[in-house]
């Protein structure tokens, strides 16, 4: 049982890290085919990225990526300390070598029609996509989540609201890089990435309950405590039919995580009895303190 669960952490691991890196390929396809060319800064590293290359032409916009990411990592460091997984550090690079590797490289095709809104909605489409894929990975692209986090760190504002403040900033910037045009359609970017960033989180960080009954409900619940290191409750309980006492396992789940307590159970015990009933807030250590929920 316990070699599988490693190899089960492993098989999980590398597949998080293959969606994330797909995540991000499509976050870059949507900067480079749509906004890089039309000049759209939409927020994050790569807005800022955008108006120093109007500024500084001779440094591309990829290379301009990098550099933003290594200072802000390093203030984040400094500042914030050591919040940042190396998953997120990988996402946040990778999404720099895609951009400058089909911006420079590859030299893929880009949309540089005069309807800055289809530019503005197939980009949003490909990079919101992809940022929901790595969030929902437990990746992040770094940028302005680090601006915001420092600022929320010693000003005591809302992480959300910052970044969205701070974006909003970058998209108010490309006004006077580029012109008051081209501001309008980035802030219009922004606001239509966060929209459907958070619809497609809200959905994916809805929480799941689950009642277990099975004979080999030790196994699966030292699975969940060690390896998942969630919480789990045993309540007592007698079969109607059988008159016998029986644990069941009551535990709560991120919805994400519901794939893997079920492939778990398949193999550990097949024959196991599952309910499974979603829960729209889940509140508490592990989940979403209670004071911020509105």
């Amino acid at each position: 049982m316990v070699r599988f669960s490693k190899d089960f952490d492993l098989k999980e691991q590398i597949k998080e890290y293959v969606l994330s890196t797909i995540g991000v390929m499509l976050t870059a396809l949507g900067l480079v085919i749509f906004f890089i060319p039309n000049n759209i800064a939409a927020g994050g590293a790569s807005g800022m990225a955008m108006i120093l290359h109007k500024l500084i032409s001779t440094v591309p916009v990829g290379i301009w990526m990098y550099i933003i990411n290594v200072v802000l990592f390093v203030l984040g460091f400094l500042l914030v300390g050591k919040d940042f997984s190396f998953k997120t550090i990988y996402s946040t690079f990778a999404l720099n070598f895609f951009v400058d590797l089909f911006d420079r490289i590859i030299n893929i095709p880009k949309y540089t029609g005069e309807d800055l809104m289809l530019a503005v909605f197939f980009g949003n489409v490909l990079a919101s996509i992809g940022m929901a894929i790595a969030f929902a990975n437990n990746s992040s692209t770094g940028g302005t989540d680090i601006i915001a986090k420092i600022i929320s760190k010693y000003f005591h504002t809302p992480i959300g609201t910052t970044l969205l403040m701070v974006d909003f900033a970058i998209g108010i910037f490309a006004g006077f890089a580029f012109n008051a045009r081209i501001a309008m359609y980035a802030l219009l970017a922004i606001i239509i990435n966060g929209i459907t960033i958070d619809f497609v989180l809200k959905g994916l960080e809805l929480s799941v309950t689950m009642m277990i009954i099975s004979k080999k409900v030790d196994e699966i619940k030292r699975y969940i405590l060690e390896k998942m290191e969630r919480g789990a409750t045993i309540l007592k309980a007698q079969g109607a039919y059988s008159g016998r006492n029986i644990d069941v396992l009551y535990v709560a789940l991120k919805r994400r995580e519901l794939g893997e307590v079920l492939n778990v159970i398949r193999h550990i015990d097949p024959e196991a009895f599952v309910i499974v009933t979603e829960a729209r807030y889940v509140l508490g250590e592990g989940f979403r303190r209670i004071d911020k929920v509105v």
